[in-house]
């Protein structure tokens, strides 16, 4: 596994969070669903020796269910932002209700988005435990700086997967999806 750790300006999801009442993680999952999309080796998954391939991606996110422990939610990436809105919303609430994980890890690609916003970090290293070999991206509370709005994310992912120059262009792109969100009336 790889790490990369990264601060982006999310200023703009801040405010269109703000001010159309949209959760600030729901909108870093659907950018992170979006910046990925375009890049083929977000859709493959290394298994032991083998290398699958999926036609679709899904956004993990970690849910606080009733009993105030952890659960596991994947929402299905959709490049309409009122569908993942939908469905992030109802799902989460679900699996919230319920105490009982969403996994679509056999249907889809599913990038791990394990948010820890009760806390800043300055980054997070996970370690390969040969099970997970997914894409992770950690990140924590965001900071203020001025008139800005930055956080640290960690993006974490199996070499085999993908290589630097990939995860770079995923990192570019998660931030000109973050800076150019529209979000109409």
């Amino acid at each position: 596994m790889v790490t990369f750790i990264k601060t982006f300006d999310v200023t703009r999801l801040v405010r269109v969070s703000r001010k159309r009442g949209l959760k600030f993680n729901m909108l870093m999952d659907w950018c992170i669903g979006r910046a990925a999309a375009p890049i083929k080796e977000f859709y493959m998954l290394p298994v032991g020796d083998r290398l699958f391939e999926y036609d679709s991606l899904a956004v993990n996110t970690i849910v606080k269910d009733r009993e105030g422990e952890a659960c596991s939610c994947d929402i299905l990436y959709s490049e309409n932002l009122d569908v993942f809105k939908r469905d992030y919303m109802r799902f989460t609430a679900e699996v919230a209700q319920s105490c009982q994980e969403r996994d679509l890890s056999t249907d889809c690609m599913v990038i791990g988005t394990p948010a820890i916003t009760d806390t800043e970090i300055d980054g997070a290293v996970g370690m390969n435990s040969g099970v997970f070999n997914n894409p992770f991206i950690i990140w924590g509370r965001y900071r203020k700086r001025f008139f800005r709005y930055y956080i640290t994310l960690s993006f974490q992912f199996h070499h085999t997967q993908m290589d630097g120059a990939h995860a770079g262009r995923f990192l570019a792109n998660l931030q000109d999806v973050m800076n150019q969100l529209h979000i109409v009336e």
